[in-house]
């Protein structure tokens, strides 16, 4: 029986229509990952488990690996940094893939090149695992002095590097108007905004501060975490729901929505989120009925490939509308390392020149309801094709009461699977 690596050269030469002595010069095959997050690590390390032989190159600008799955509870000292930040080199050495900090700016689809700040990439397949934008437009339109001013004073911290800030700005907190955000869907965890309530109310009532957390949010909640505020915070907290912010002015520090204006002493300000921006240069974003660009990558929910393009597979929280029945795959760790295991796994079946078969992923993630005494949700997604091809998702939460520590020992697998070669 041939050997895997005879197997994999042997599909890609009779596809091209090549013989083995014309691909000796280069690869098997060359995977480019955009983004080394939960979906992009993911992705590289199933390829280098599964194919030693594809030449796999993950491109990502920040030097290291650093993920806070218990966030919240870190921001107000409930719990540590469970993992560890790692480099991101280091990472690839175990798994055996090429890091490139760079940053990827362009894709030529035509071309297959991903071009970066280090120079230019070809590849036979892509991953983009870029992850979310933020999208201050509808509140601050195109005034770059006011975005950058909320994005400094005011930072959403919904990625690792701007959490320092918040904690720091929690600490110097000595009361008054808390005021933050809660945006509109799809966006990154969507529990995460209730949980930060959550933990920033019991920080103040537990440390006496006199101040209050004014929870502008553009839905109407979730209904565990409405009653705890109601039953527990009724003091420290404020929310304001089914409310559309039409305006932010950082230097007034004033939100207005369509009724009512807000003054703030500081902020947290979590804006409309988006794919990141080189998944509209690719040109890979949904489109409506009339052909707009929405803001979410378009792709195929049962494989993850672009429409009319099996080479580029996206995976994350940069996806959109998976479907109608649902809309978006949660956008968590878990579901983006799953997204990225699934890609990979894609990109194997068309390199041995057949159709990956069609796959669904699930989700897991934790939440606190409350800090003391401690309660959390431990939520469950999980996918199946109906009859008549639509994808229907089924939503579990289960409570967990005085929990002991499940969700630090989920996040340590999660990223054992992903960091670790074997």
């Amino acid at each position: 029986m041939p050997d895997r690596r005879h197997f994999l050269a042997s599909g890609l030469a009779l596809a091209a229509g090549h013989s083995l002595a014309q691909l000796a010069p280069r690869t098997v095959g060359r995977v480019v990952i955009v983004g080394g997050g939960w979906g992009g690590l993911a992705a590289a390390a199933r390829l280098r488990r599964a194919a030693p032989d594809l030449d796999v190159t993950l491109v990502e600008r920040e030097p290291l690996f650093r993920s806070l799955p218990l966030s919240n509870a870190w921001l107000v000292g409930r719990a540590p940094e469970v993992i560890a930040p790692a480099e991101h080199a280091a990472i690839a050495a175990r798994s055996g893939y090429r890091p490139l900090r760079a940053d990827a700016t362009a894709v030529d689809r035509a071309q297959r090149r991903v071009h970066t700040t280090q120079g230019a990439l070809d590849y036979d397949w892509l991953v983009l695992a870029a992850g979310i934008r933020y999208d201050y437009a509808p509140w601050l339109g195109d005034d770059a002095r006011a975005i950058e001013a909320v994005r400094r004073q005011y930072p959403a911290a919904y990625v690792s590097g701007e959490l320092d800030a918040l904690k720091r700005k929690l600490t110097d907190f000595k009361g008054g108007e808390l005021l933050m955000t809660v945006p509109p869907g799809p966006a990154r965890c969507p529990p995460a905004p209730y949980e930060r309530a959550v933990m920033i109310a019991w920080w103040l009532k537990t440390r006496r501060i006199p101040g209050r957390l004014t929870l502008v949010d553009a839905g109407g909640g979730m209904q565990r975490f409405n009653r705890v505020f109601a039953e527990r915070y009724k003091d420290q907290i404020q929310h304001i729901t089914h409310a559309t912010v039409k305006a932010i002015d950082p230097y007034a520090k004033s939100l207005h929505t369509e009724f009512d204006e807000f003054r703030f002493d500081d902020a947290i300000i979590i804006p409309p989120q988006a794919a990141a921006d080189i998944v509209r240069q690719a040109g890979l974003l949904e489109t409506d009925t009339a052909g707009r660009p929405g803001n979410w990558a378009a792709f195929d929910p049962l494989r993850l490939h672009a429409p009319g393009d099996e080479r580029v597979f996206l995976v994350g929280d940069l996806l959109g509308r998976a479907s109608p029945l649902f809309g978006a795959y949660p956008k968590s760790a878990h579901m983006a390392a799953r997204l990225g295991r699934i890609a990979a796994d894609g990109i194997l079946a068309r390199a041995n020149g057949v159709s990956p078969a069609p796959t669904l992923p699930e989700s897991v993630c934790f939440v606190h309801t409350d800090v003391e005494p401690a309660e959390a949700l431990r939520i469950e997604a999980s996918y199946r094709q109906r009859g008549d091809g639509l994808i229907m998702q089924t939503v579990r939460q289960r409570e967990e009461p005085q929990p002991r520590g499940e969700d630090a020992d989920w996040a340590r697998g999660l990223f054992a699977d992903i960091a670790k070669h074997d």
